[in-house]
């Protein structure tokens, strides 16, 4: 089963925060993950708003929890860490209907 992972943020240091995203890039497409949406146009109909959203597909839940936490990624995260407020959840899809 894929698994989305699905990341609201608010950038308040943005030098920092792109060498997060230029590390993270990386680190993401090597455990399969494929970017579905990156900070393009939104529009919050509830909840509270923040100014960038990324929806990233992985094969399996395992692979973006193991992305997460592995060495890369942590290496980039450390970037974003005090140059943004994040909340990040990973979640399987819906099969999809069949018929």
């Amino acid at each position: 089963m894929t698994a989305l992972w699905i990341a609201h943020v608010t950038v308040t240091d943005p030098d920092a925060y792109g060498l997060y995203a230029k590390a993270a890039g990386p680190a993401i497409a090597a455990h399969g993950g494929v970017f579905l949406a990156r900070a393009g146009r939104y529009h919050v109909l509830e909840g509270a708003d923040r100014a960038r959203h990324v929806v990233a597909r992985f094969p399996s839940l395992d692979a973006a929890v193991a992305c997460y936490r592995s060495t890369e990624y942590q290496a980039a995260l450390a970037h974003a860490k005090g140059a943004s407020e994040r909340d990040l959840v990973i979640v399987e899809e819906a099969a999809p209907p069949t018929e």
